[in-house]
């Protein structure tokens, strides 16, 4: 009885059970290899994903106050507005952000095209499809460039060219009174900062390039 117990239980080992054991080996470690390469792509990916989804929330600006300039027809052809970084944010470069123009007639997206000539008080003089910018303070000397909560920049914007797509156009082309104008202020990483800005219901005893709070 204990010699048929020992023939019946005898296991078989050759070179094709090593093979398979062997294949089995390396796809178990060709799967894991996978796996941790896919893991590793997928963390990578979600860092990144969560980076960019910070600084589109963290890196943009905040509008002090903003004001018009009247023009020659009781409306407003200029609009200027005062910027610094808005709490938490990183530096934003004015040079590389955009300004989506949205009024009841024209929607433009302005983009800058000053040159360090407003450094030095020199007026500065968008066209119809853009912005400019004028130093207030900064204290690192890099035009258009807030880095710090004490820099300040001016944005000025040409209500008169945007709103008749024409540069230089005359002053009785620009917003009329009791207008709503929607700026949406966006830095090169996505951060947008909307403004509302409310035309005065009427301007009368306001002379041309008289400013007027909006």
């Amino acid at each position: 009885m204990f010699e048929s117990l020992r023939n019946d239980d005898r296991g078989q080992v050759g070179i094709g059970t090593l093979i398979v054991f062997i294949a089995m080996v390396l796809v178990a470690a060709i799967a894991a290899g996978v796996l941790v390469n896919t893991a590793g792509f997928l963390q990578a990916t979600a860092e990144d994903a969560g980076q960019q989804s910070v600084n589109k929330i963290t890196n943009r600006v905040e509008v002090l106050n903003a004001h018009g300039v009247v023009g020659t027809a009781d409306n407003i052809k200029d609009i200027k507005m005062n910027l610094r970084l808005a709490a938490g944010s990183g530096s934003v470069d004015l040079n590389s952000t955009t300004i989506k123009y949205i009024s009841t007639t024209s929607v433009q997206t302005l983009t800058n095209q000053s040159t360090a000539g407003g450094d030095d008080g020199t007026p500065q003089t968008p066209d119809a499809d853009e912005f400019a910018i004028e130093k207030v303070t900064a204290d690192d000397g890099t035009f258009g460039v807030l880095n710090t909560m004490g820099d300040r920049y001016t944005i000025i914007i040409a209500a008169s060219d945007v709103e008749t797509g024409t540069n230089g156009a005359a002053d009785d082309k620009g917003l009329s009174t009791g207008d709503q104008l929607t700026l949406e202020v966006t830095s090169r990483n996505g951060g947008t900062t909307p403004v509302i800005l409310n035309m005065p219901q009427q301007l009368a005893g306001r002379d041309d390039g008289d400013p007027v709070k909006l």
